[in-house]
């Protein structure tokens, strides 16, 4: 019987694979392990999410804080021990965070087959850790699980085989459609005036990092409070750096603003369903708005997701806030959700691994 073991370490990751144990049911002649690197550990994005999906972790690495360099080399040293135990005959590496490059070397070097879901993603940033993460990985892969059509592309040009290139949809989907009903009856952990909601997030380097990012947020908070309720989870690297800059009682003097630590999964994605449109530098929000459909403003220069801007709600910009708000006013109004975003994915990748250990 093929062993599969799947490799976690994030928030991100976490969404991306509640539904494989339950599609596994379909799929008798695989054995699947489900790994986590404890990149994040925190309550905040670990343990209250594996409780909301129900997801049971099978083996954890020890929790390490230091910088990505030692932690990547942390994450190599424990889970090449795991699978040298194990012994499975394929990793599976999630996205484009350091566990996802740690899980690839290792499967390399320990001569085990490699899958990578969100294959081929491209941002052409080399700048972003991430986008070096997804080349380096894609360069020692075996099958490439692909959300959109540009990974496909992006993949051929590179010179990967054909044939290893599967266009399966996107599994974040998966959890979106299979955790629906459960949004819906979510209560949020705050009060929802009698006004429409925008939702505020931003963490990247290139927003948060100088002090005249932190200006432009308070003045991009400020504006938008005086017409729109204003919710704003705010990523512990955002506080600290409002924090360290004197600016966090900035923040508590504007009207309409309700700021929160980051929120466990369904509230977020309750509060995304009722916003009016999304304010953020995130890659997976871009993905969950084009699905629902709600207008998103990504504050970057470029995106590995460029379905969400061709087809979807996304729009790509500067942190220049009057086009901001004249964006919120006047969304994109022709968007469409991308093919086989349709919360089968993970039954598609399943199937692809089982073809590939029955030739």
């Amino acid at each position: 019987m093929p062993k599969v073991d799947l490799l976690v370490g994030t928030r991100p990751n976490f969404v991306k694979v509640t539904q494989f144990k339950k599609e596994l049911e379909k799929f008798p002649d695989l054995e699947l392990t489900l790994i986590h690197s404890n990149q994040h550990y925190t309550d905040s994005v670990s343990s209250v999410f594996f409780e909301q999906f129900e997801l049971k972790i099978d083996k954890f690495l020890s929790p390490f804080s230091g910088n990505p360099s030692s932690q990547i080399g942390h994450i190599i040293f424990e889970l090449s021990e795991i699978l040298n135990e194990d012994r499975p005959d394929l990793l599976l590496v999630v996205g484009d965070v350091n566990t996802t490059l740690a899980g690839a070397i290792v499967a390399n070097k320990l001569g085990i087959k490699l899958g990578h879901i969100e294959s081929g993603l491209r941002s052409f940033d080399r700048s972003m850790p991430e986008e070096i993460n997804r080349i380096l990985v894609d360069e020692i892969c075996d099958l490439y699980f692909v959300t959109e059509p540009s990974g496909h592309e992006n993949l051929l040009k590179e010179g990967k085989e054909e044939s290893k290139i599967h266009l399966v949809g996107n599994t974040m989907i998966d959890t979106l459609v299979a955790f629906n009903e459960h949004i819906a009856q979510t209560s949020l952990p705050f009060e929802t005036e009698n006004r429409e909601i925008i939702t505020v997030t931003l963490h990247r380097p290139s927003n948060v990092d100088e002090k005249q990012g932190i200006e432009k947020i308070i003045h991009l908070l400020t504006e938008l409070s005086l017409k729109y309720q204003v919710v704003f989870p705010i990523h512990p690297r955002t506080e600290n750096r409002f924090k360290n800059l004197g600016l966090h009682t900035n923040l508590a003097a504007i009207d309409n603003l309700t700021i929160t630590p980051p929120l466990d999964y369904f509230s977020f994605q309750k509060l995304v369903s009722i916003s009016k449109a999304l304010v953020t530098d995130s890659g997976g929000i871009q993905e969950e708005t084009t699905y629902l459909k709600i207008p998103c403003i990504t504050l970057r220069e470029n995106t590995e997701r460029p379905i969400t801007t061709t087809i979807g709600s996304n729009l790509l910009m500067d942190f220049d806030v009057e086009l901001i708000l004249s964006t919120i006013e006047n969304p994109k109004k022709s968007v469409s959700v991308p093919e086989l975003w349709d919360g089968k994915s993970t039954q598609r990748i399943l199937q692809v691994i089982d073809n590939f250990f029955s030739k």
